[in-house]
């Protein structure tokens, strides 16, 4: 509007550069703080790239597991060609020996009656018909048209060496693909971790809460929970660590901190002076470049192979003051869980002090029940208030209602002067 007003030289221009300078002054500039890359991303993934790999042959060394680790694509390439090349190679050695032999001659397909001629291999007269051959040794097809004789040991060597290496082809090949079907990575797709994880009284302590489950019936035995910090730290010395890891202990009444996990479980940390979460209110923790890494580890009951489930929790995913909302009910003598439910939380009271303020003034925790409990005592007297309220009202337009169906009373004068009475 200023920028008009001087355009059509209602006001100075001067007037109106001083308004836009005092005017920037006023907003404060807020610039977002740049958000950390996290470590290991909410499906369990690690966000780390290797490289300058030098030493690539070592992958080389432990052919297996770098076969198991392609993707399906890559392995199934590799499959393919593997028993095609093999096929080639065995049909060419199968062609060579016929050749050496001299059963490609044409004279030896119609031998005269007095020399009779027999080849290594019946019908192999081209490269063709020797690949044929090859398929049919390897893969044990057996259709009767071609078949080895006891005329040529080189070919009975070549049999045998065919046979063993399409064994171990088979066996590295079906060993590999049976891996891939049956990773450990694949059970930990039905372990759910909620969304977002919660810090609220517990037990008179402040304390860090998430919630994890199981959607399948089978049961993960023996199931630990481990949890670490991830952060950015500095030694006294001035080495700077990037990923300075720390253990965190768990809340479990059970000493081999093993969990059952049955039914969706609420994990807890207790946050005491061991914990790296001690000197944090609820208002540092927006500003704390932290990272909590959640690991759930156990054995599959069906297959027995243990696996692994891992997700984290940065600042912004710690809602402060919440509670989870139960979800396992009791419905006709049978447990049932509402996965529907399964991140909800609903905000409670709880102090927004560090623990460590927590501990030294436990007068900080009560006065914050009292509050809350007040709070809760004006809302339901707001509450009832306003359902009495509300009552009054639907009373009134029920009787008013009422009195406006209610039939009035006319009277009508005759010309004599008589009044009647009647009613419409």
């Amino acid at each position: 509007m200023w920028k008009m007003l001087a355009r059509k030289s209602i006001i100075p221009e001067e007037y109106v550069l001083a308004r836009i300078a005092a005017e920037n002054l006023r907003k404060p500039r807020i610039r977002d703080r740049p958000r950390k890359a996290r470590f290991i991303a909410k499906n369990g993934a690690c966000n780390l790239a290797h490289k300058n790999i030098r030493e690539q042959g070592r992958f080389l060394q432990d052919i297996f597991t770098t076969l198991v680790d392609l993707k399906w694509r890559h392995t199934l390439v590799i499959f393919t060609m593997s028993f095609l090349c093999s096929w080639l190679l065995f049909a060419m050695m199968w062609w060579l020996v016929a050749f050496a032999h001299g059963d490609m001659d044409p004279s030896t397909e119609n031998p005269s009656n007095s020399t009779k001629w027999t080849p290594c291999v019946t019908c192999v007269r081209s490269f063709t018909s020797a690949f044929l051959f090859s398929i049919e040794v390897q893969v044990t097809i057996g259709f009767g048209g071609r078949m080895m004789t006891e005329e040529c040991p080189l070919a009975i060597t070549v049999l045998i060496l065919q046979n063993i290496v399409g064994l171990i082809i088979n066996a590295v090949m079906l060993g590999c693909i049976f891996m891939k079907t049956a990773q450990a990575h694949r059970r930990a797709e039905t372990l759910i971790f909620s969304r977002q994880a919660v810090i609220a009284v517990r037990n008179g302590k402040l304390c860090f809460m998430f919630r994890v489950g199981d959607l399948r019936k089978s049961m993960i035995i023996s199931a630990s929970v481990r949890i670490q910090v991830v952060r950015k730290t500095m030694t006294p010395e001035g080495e700077v660590i990037p990923i300075h890891q720390v253990d965190i202990p768990v809340d479990n009444p059970i000493e081999s901190n093993n969990i059952f996990l049955v039914a969706p479980l609420i994990i807890c940390h207790v946050i005491d002076k061991r914990s790296p979460l001690y000197d944090i209110s609820a208002s540092d923790l927006a500003l704390q470049d932290l990272e909590l890494i959640v690991i759930l580890e156990g054995v599959v009951e069906t297959t027995g192979i243990t696996t692994q489930a891992r997700t984290s929790y940065v600042a912004e995913e710690i809602l402060w003051g919440h509670r989870f909302v139960p979800i396992v009910t009791e419905e006709e003598g049978v447990y049932a869980v509402d996965y529907s439910k399964f991140g909800n939380t609903v905000k409670v009271a709880a102090p927004r002090c560090s623990a460590r303020e927590l501990d030294e003034k436990p007068s900080i925790l009560i006065q914050t029940l009292q509050k809350s409990e007040l709070s809760h005592q004006n809302s339901l007297r707001k509450r009832n208030s306003m359902r009495r309220n509300n009552s009054i009202r639907r009373s009134n337009s029920i009787r008013r209602t009422n009195s406006s169906l209610i039939v009035p009373k006319v009277q009508f004068i005759t010309p004599e002067g008589s009044q009647s009475a009647s009613e419409t």
